[in-house]
């Protein structure tokens, strides 16, 4: 199902937030993010400087999967308390909530098939 927000809507939901309200693509996080484990990972910097119900936060995330954007979104959050208080910074350090997750997609390789570890099929006769 596709959800398509003319500027009327998104006028009418900017206009409705109130703090604390959290947007995830325009949807509430908690329909955004149903599991419980997932709703923990982005709000564990929020709860631990105790401005969860301070800000209102609209974040707009894409690519790979639900977890990942969680901890992506963490992240975001992190960085964007410290700028509103670099006081957080020595806190949100402490719990490793300012570390990029390093991986990345390996690169495909010359003569392997189409992979980047796929073996080339040996000729059978």
């Amino acid at each position: 199902m596709r959800l398509c927000l003319t500027v009327r809507s998104l006028k009418k939901v900017k206009q409705e937030l109130k703090k604390g309200d959290f947007l995830v693509n325009w949807i509430k996080s908690e329909e955004y993010f149903p599991g419980k484990i997932t709703q923990q990972i982005y709000l564990q910097p929020l709860i631990i400087t105790d401005s969860l119900n301070r800000f209102i936060i609209t974040a707009t995330v894409k690519g790979g999967g639900k977890m990942s954007q969680a901890e992506a979104l963490r992240l975001a959050i992190a960085r964007a308390l410290l700028k509103v208080n670099p006081e957080y910074r020595p806190t949100l350090k402490a719990q490793g909530f300012l570390e990029v997750d390093a991986r990345v997609r390996e690169r495909r390789k010359v003569g392997m098939g189409g992979k980047s570890r796929r073996k080339r099929q040996s000729p059978k006769r």
